[in-house]
C-alpha cells in the first residue's frame, strides 16, 4: 500500500471520528430524514474519497463532504420531482402526539421544512445552520444572489404562514341595551384647563 493511500484513509477515519455526527446532523437538516441523512453522508464520503485525493486535511475534506451532501440532496430532489405524481400512493406512518409543546413545535418545523422545495430548504439550511451570507449561498449553489433572496423569502414566508399561531377569534360584544356615549367627567369647580 502506498503512503498516499494510507494518508487519505487516515483523513477519512479522522473525519468520521471527529466530525461524523456533525456531518450527519447537517445532512439531516438538509434532507429531513435520519436514514436519508446517513445515506447522504455515506454517498458524499464515497464521492469525495472514491478516487485518490492528495493534500486533504480534515477541515478541507469536511468542506468537500458537506458540498457533496448538499449536491446529493439537490440531485435527489430533481429526481423526486419526476415522481411526484405517484407520491400520494406512499403510505404515511401514523402520527404520534408529542408530549411537550417544545417537541410539538420542533415536529411542526420539521414537517414544514419537508414541505419546502429542495432549493428553498437548501437555502434555509445554508443561511441559518451554516450561517452563510447570501453571496456565499449563491456561490455554493451556483445560482445568483437574487435567486437566493427569492428562495429565502419564499421559504420564510411559507414557514411563517404555516407556523404562526392562529389569531384568536374576536369576542362578540354582549347583546345588551343600545350603546350610550361615554359620559363626560364633570369639571371640578375652580380647576382651569389650559
Amino acid at each position: 500500500m502506498s503512503t498516499s493511500t494510507v494518508r487519505w484513509e487516515r483523513i477519512v477515519r479522522e473525519l468520521v471520528e471527529r466530525r461524523g455526527d456533525e456531518l450527519t446532523r447537517y445532512a439531516y437538516l438538509v434532507c429531513g430524514d435520519p436514514d436519508d441523512a446517513r445515506d447522504l453522508v455515506q454517498d458524499a464520503l464515497v464521492k469525495t474519497f472514491g478516487r485518490l485525493r492528495n493534500g486533504f486535511s480534515v477541515s478541507s475534506a469536511e468542506a468537500y463532504v458537506r458540498r457533496a451532501i448538499l449536491n446529493g440532496y439537490l440531485d435527489r430532489g430533481r429526481r423526486a420531482t419526476r415522481w411526484r405524481s405517484v407520491a400520494h400512493l406512499a403510505a404515511q406512518p401514523e402520527a404520534t402526539h408529542p408530549a411537550t409543546p417544545d417537541v410539538e413545535r420542533r415536529l411542526d418545523l420539521h414537517g414544514e421544512l419537508a414541505a419546502l422545495s429542495p432549493r428553498e430548504r437548501a437555502c434555509v439550511v445554508l443561511r441559518f445552520y451554516d450561517d452563510l451570507k447570501v453571496d456565499d449561498i449563491a456561490a455554493t449553489l451556483g445560482i445568483s444572489p437574487g435567486a437566493v433572496k427569492r428562495y429565502l423569502s419564499d421559504a420564510l414566508g411559507k414557514l411563517h404562514a404555516s407556523l404562526a399561531d392562529p389569531e384568536p377569534e374576536p369576542e362578540p360584544a354582549p347583546a345588551s341595551s343600545p350603546a350610550k356615549s361615554p359620559a363626560r367627567p364633570a369639571r371640578e369647580s375652580g380647576a382651569h384647563h389650559v
